[in-house]
C-alpha cells in the first residue's frame, strides 16, 4: 500500500512539473511574439501604418524553422491578438495561441529561423480564424503584404485580401505569400497558458480571461502603434 502511495505522489509531482514546464514554455512564446513585433514595427520601412490601423487582428509567429515542416513534422507556433469591443473597435485584448502548418512554407525559409507577422484585415477573416482551421488562399484570401510608410500603390488583390503576411529572415523584412498553409488555434497550448480549456473565440471575443502578464509587451506595442481601428465603419458592421 505504501508503495502505491509513493508511486501516486511521484506521478503527481511529475505531472505538476510537466504542466509548469508547459506553462512556462507558452509564456515564453507570448513574450517572444511581443519582442518580434516590437522589433518589426520599429523597422523604418516596415508594415504600412495605414494597414496596421485597419487590421482587426495580428498574428505573430516567431522563429519558425524550415526543419519544423514536412510530412509528419511539427509546426510554427505563435499568437493571435485582436482588438476588443463590438465590431473590433476597442483596445487590444488577450492573445490566443495559434499554430501555422504547411509543407510549402518550408521551401521559402532557406534553412534559417524566420519570423512571420500576419494582418487580419476584416471581421470575416477574423471570424474564420476564431471558429476553425483556415487554409490561406482557399478558406481566406491571402497575399504578400506591401512595405513602406503607406499602402499606396498596392495592387487591388492586396487591398482586398483578408490576410496580409510578412516575414523577417536574416535581417531582411518583406511581404511573403503563405498561400496553401493553414492556421489553427493551438488548443492544448491555450489550456497550458490559461489553466483551463478555452476556445480561441472565448479568449479573444468572449472575455473569459484577462490579459496575462507575459503579453504585456505585445499589447503595449500595439496600443502604442495602433490605438484606434481606422477601418471603414461599414466594413466592420
Amino acid at each position: 500500500m505504501k508503495k502505491l502511495v509513493v508511486c501516486f505522489i511521484v506521478v503527481l509531482i511529475s505531472s505538476l512539473a510537466s504542466f509548469a514546464a508547459n506553462d512556462e514554455r507558452e509564456e515564453d512564446r507570448v513574450k517572444d511574439a511581443g519582442e518580434v513585433l516590437k522589433e518589426i514595427l520599429n523597422i523604418p520601412d516596415d508594415i504600412p501604418q495605414d494597414l496596421l490601423d485597419k487590421a482587426e487582428c495580428v498574428v505573430v509567429l516567431p522563429s519558425v524553422k524550415k526543419g519544423a515542416f514536412g510530412i509528419g513534422g511539427s509546426y510554427g507556433r505563435g499568437v493571435m491578438i485582436c482588438r476588443g469591443g463590438e465590431h473590433y473597435k476597442g483596445t487590444w485584448g488577450a492573445p490566443a495561441l495559434y499554430a501555422l502548418e504547411g509543407v510549402s512554407i518550408g521551401f521559402q525559409l532557406g534553412g534559417q529561423a524566420t519570423d512571420f507577422v500576419l494582418l487580419v484585415m476584416n471581421p470575416k477573416g477574423a471570424e474564420s480564424l476564431l471558429y476553425s482551421k483556415v487554409k490561406l488562399g482557399a478558406d481566406a484570401s491571402a497575399a504578400a503584404g506591401p512595405k513602406g510608410r503607406t499602402a499606396e500603390g498596392a495592387t487591388d488583390i492586396v487591398m482586398k485580401a483578408e490576410i496580409l503576411s510578412y516575414s523577417r529572415n536574416k535581417g531582411l523584412f518583406a511581404g511573403v505569400s503563405l498561400e496553401g498553409s493553414t492556421l489553427r488555434s493551438d488548443g492544448s497550448a491555450n489550456e497550458n497558458l490559461y489553466g483551463k480549456k478555452l476556445t480561441a473565440k472565448e479568449i479573444i471575443r468572449g472575455g473569459k480571461v484577462g490579459t496575462p502578464a507575459c503579453a504585456h509587451e505585445l499589447v503595449s506595442i500595439l496600443d502604442k502603434k495602433s490605438p484606434v481601428n481606422k477601418s471603414d465603419p461599414k466594413s466592420l458592421e
